[in-house]
């Protein structure tokens, strides 16, 4: 089979790393940019392919045969909106959407006109997440009970000298909780309701520095998540997994799952349950499954242009992304009122 065109929208930091696995992969070819600021004539020279300053000035040249759309996030649906009415297939880096309207708006249009629309939660393609589902899903943990989820990090005090950093909206809830509750979501099921408090008390920025959530899930699970970035500290995602070497990597766990059966930590997927009886004065044995890492962005690259050529269903659709977006906006609301947040969950989310 011929490589596949790809073309990428945006091409800061993240755009960057996605033009780097376009080109690298067996299946794609990147065949275009699209970004009109000045810096990425630099990034175009370097990849040795055209730049156009819109979406609409590329289509008069070129119709690639998938687009990723990397732009800032208020951007995210005008992008997928003229990707879908082309009939481009797109992925589209998380957050699908600035709320939950606006991107039910977006998914809606993909589905009537049978577009493929992908969203960046590239943390699903880990084979690790991919193993720890699938030891969710055999049973081996039995009934989900509860899940815990950290991310606790210091960022230095210079990644809030842009602007908007310090602004509503632009905390660790939308910009890093979000991973972490699409995982969740992933592993455990559908949330049904959120509670929620925040605290800007060690900045004292417009944005929270600091947010505790309990979460239930259709199933009948509980979760408590929390996440702050003004804490020196080993567990999140980026300090225990290695998926970003930019991030010093500890032995640690991010997430807990507890299960009747027994329980698990990741990324460490260490299982742990008790010899025969289960008694809190029996022994305890654990279980520690071994992966070869890979770069769950180069996979979902991989998967990407699959899903293009109709050999699989996409792994994170719009609706999925959709449901992410959801919660973390419920989160938002119930930090707010102090009042609990109830979602709605099923086919016809």
């Amino acid at each position: 089979m011929r490589k596949l065109n790809i073309a990428v929208e945006g091409v800061g930091l993240i755009g960057r790393r996605h033009c780097e696995h376009v080109a690298a992969s067996p299946d794609t070819v990147l065949s275009a940019l699209i970004d009109p600021m000045p810096a990425a004539r630099e990034v175009a020279e370097r990849f040795n392919v055209p730049l156009f300053a819109s979406f609409s000035e590329m289509l008069e040249q070129h119709c690639p045969d998938g687009l990723i759309i990397a732009t800032p996030n208020a951007l995210h649906v005008t992008h997928g909106l003229e990707a879908v009415a082309a009939g481009i297939p797109a992925l589209v880096e998380k957050p699908l959407a600035d709320d939950p309207a606006s991107g039910l708006a977006l998914v809606e249009a993909a589905e009537r006109a049978g577009v493929p629309l992908l969203v960046g939660h590239h943390r699903r393609h880990n084979p690790m997440i991919q193993t720890a589902k699938a030891m969710v899903d055999s049973g081996k943990l039995g009934d989900i009970v509860a899940v815990h989820g950290s991310f606790w990090l210091s960022k230095p005090d210079a990644y809030y000298d842009v602007a908007w950093r310090r602004e509503a909206g632009a905390g660790p809830v939308l910009v890093n909780l979000i991973h972490d509750v699409d995982l969740l979501r992933y592993l455990c099921g559908e949330v049904v309701a959120v509670q929620a408090m925040s605290s800007n008390a060690q900045r004292g920025f417009s944005v929270e520095d600091t947010t505790v959530v309990l979460l239930r899930f259709a199933n009948g699970a509980l979760g408590t998540v929390t996440v702050s970035d003004t804490i020196p500290a080993p567990w999140s995602w980026e300090m225990t997994t290695g998926e970003n070497p930019a991030y010093p990597q500890s032995d640690q766990s991010c997430y807990v799952i507890g299960g009747s059966l027994g329980s698990l930590s990741i990324p460490r997927l260490e299982f742990w349950s008790h010899q025969g009886e289960r008694n809190w004065w029996k022994p305890m044995v654990s279980e520690r499954t071994t992966l070869i890492a890979q770069d769950p962005l180069r996979l979902q690259i991989a998967h990407f242009a699959r899903v293009i050529r109709g050999q699989d269903p996409a792994l994170v659709t719009g609706r999925e992304g959709l449901k992410t977006l959801q919660v973390i906006d419920a989160i938002k609301q119930a930090a707010i009122s102090g009042e609990t947040v109830h979602l709605a969950h099923g086919p016809s989310v």
